[in-house]
């Protein structure tokens, strides 16, 4: 009944296709604390898988932060976790304190993280946390937290509420930006 007891769990598929193959629950992800999380995404970095995602600490007053650890099974972390991100700039802060949905790219010796921020109307936008490619990611000082938005809504485009991206690449191996957005 409470529809905010949202929780990340894993899915398995039984074959390399993952289009025929059978899915099924491996179980509940665990993360430090039973409480709301969501928009978990992985990444592999010098040889280590690390995942990231948004969850409400209980002790802190907001409705999502982001945070980040190795694994060291698909269902448990392989450290402490480390808090990224608490959301305390203006543009997180509208409507709701969120930062959420992850998205990772490394490109040029750096990794870019794009986040979500705000509340999931035209005010949601994307954030970027920057770190060096040879720096401890797992250490919250490595990152840099860009000042303002680097997506927001836009009336020349027509585009509002622009989040929730992920990166891709196209057939020619350019990196594509996909985000969800109003129009």
């Amino acid at each position: 009944d409470d529809v905010f007891r949202i929780r990340t769990y894993v899915a398995v598929c039984d074959g390399s296709d993952p289009m025929s193959g059978t899915w099924s629950i491996l179980g509940e992800f665990q993360t430090p604390w039973d409480s709301f999380n969501l928009d978990s995404t992985l990444f592999t970095h010098r040889g280590k898988r690390y995942f990231v995602w948004a969850q409400r600490e209980p002790d802190i007053e907001t409705n999502s932060n982001l945070y980040i650890a190795p694994l060291a099974t698909p269902l448990t972390l392989g450290a402490k976790a480390a808090r990224l991100t608490v959301p305390t700039l203006d543009w997180e802060v509208r409507g709701y304190k969120v930062n959420e949905a992850a998205a990772v790219l490394e490109k040029n010796g750096r990794l870019f993280m794009t986040y979500s921020a705000s509340a999931t109307d035209d005010r949601y936008c994307l954030g970027l946390l920057t770190a060096d490619a040879d720096a401890d990611i797992m250490d919250p000082h490595a990152w840099t937290k860009s000042g303002e938005p680097v997506f927001q809504s836009s009336v020349a485009t027509s585009v509002y509420g622009p989040g929730h991206n992920s990166f891709t690449v196209d057939e020619q191996g350019r990196d594509i930006l996909v985000y969800h957005g109003r129009d």
